[in-house]
């Protein structure tokens, strides 16, 4: 699986990991810091079609539930069933165990608008510091 370096992150913390026309996708190691302990996560259904932006999943920790965004549009083909027996891999391994899903992409026109790592590294610190 991917390290930090290689994704592409949105504004909403989730990250995309580019395979040819198709992505996996997680969430930042800085965002399940947020979250903090994760205990369940609704995943997508197989097939479904999300839209970049559209809340498509969702986690739940100890402290409360959060909507998890798809950063780019296109069909869901697999979703990482090891998040139902143990979903503190998110916690534990976010860009490698403790993936979400893998869509089929619509559109590869639309990565652009994401961050790279570093660009996401800057956003973090000017969120922190406004």
């Amino acid at each position: 699986m991917p390290s930090p370096e290689q994704c592409r992150f949105a504004k909403s913390h989730e990250w995309a990991y580019l395979e040819g026309k198709e992505a996996v996708v997680g969430i930042s190691d800085h965002a399940q810091h947020e979250i903090t302990d994760v205990v369940f996560v609704e995943l997508p259904r197989i097939g479904r079609r999300v839209k970049g932006g559209e809340a498509c999943a969702v986690v739940e920790s100890v402290k409360a539930a959060f909507d998890i965004y798809a950063p780019l549009s296109g069909e869901v083909t697999q979703v990482n069933a090891a998040l139902g027996q143990d979903p503190a891999l998110v916690n534990r391994s976010p860009y490698e165990q403790g993936w979400f899903f893998r869509i089929r992409l619509d559109d590869g026109k639309e990565q652009g608008a994401l961050m790279t790592h570093v660009q996401y590294e800057e956003f973090l610190k000017a969120e922190a510091h406004p």
